[in-house]
């Protein structure tokens, strides 16, 4: 129930623990009833495949998630490669996604807590081999205009904003020297206007 704001929220009879399994990857994920999930989880699964193989990641890679809210692609990814941290602006997020890395003894996951339409942050003075991107319906063009892709050799950017990815596109070309190398949709939501897109930049 929920009868003001976010924080009036209270189980109606006695309360459980929320969770979704992304079995493929041996990962389970806790969730709060206010925090931000993908509501249609048998498509968030094939789009948590999907975009891992299009990152194709190796043992030996960093990698950035930025947006990365619950670790929904961190902690999977984490399973794969030597280092991964992922940067959410929501606190609460952050806590829960460090929680999950822990419950499911992944122990090359950092969690870090940053406002990413404002310049600056520790996250943005290291290398990273590959970059995620997983951005609200405004889109990353802040963060683009920040970061370093010098020693990045793909992006993989999900997008719920078929414009706002349009749009930061040509930033990760024009600014970054990327070149789009694929990009389609998934019918995240059906039988609405709103589309899921994944596109896939390489130097």
């Amino acid at each position: 129930m929920q009868p003001g704001g976010p924080e009036t929220t209270a189980p109606l009879g006695k309360a459980r623990q929320l969770n979704y399994a992304l079995t493929e990857h041996n990962v389970n994920i806790d969730f709060q009833p206010t925090d931000f999930t993908q509501v249609n989880p048998e498509l968030n699964r094939k789009m948590v495949d999907m975009v891992i193989s299009l990152l194709d990641p190796g043992v030996a890679d960093r990698v950035l998630d930025l947006f990365c809210g619950l670790g929904n692609f961190t902690l999977p990814i984490a399973r794969r490669v030597k280092h991964i941290v992922g940067v959410e602006g929501n606190e609460a997020l952050v806590q829960r996604s460090t929680a999950n890395a822990s419950a499911n003894d992944i122990s090359n996951a950092a969690f870090i807590r940053a406002d990413l339409s404002v310049p600056g942050g520790t996250f943005l003075k290291e290398a990273y081999d590959l970059v995620l991107l997983d951005p609200p319906r405004t889109g990353a063009r802040e963060i683009l205009e920040t970061i370093s892709l010098a020693s990045t050799r793909r992006v993989v950017y999900a997008s719920c904003n078929p414009s706002t990815l349009a749009r930061d596109t040509a930033i990760l070309v024009e600014r970054h020297g990327l070149q789009l190398q694929s990009a389609g949709v998934i019918d995240m939501f059906p039988h609405t206007s709103h589309v899921e897109s994944v596109a896939v930049f390489e130097r």
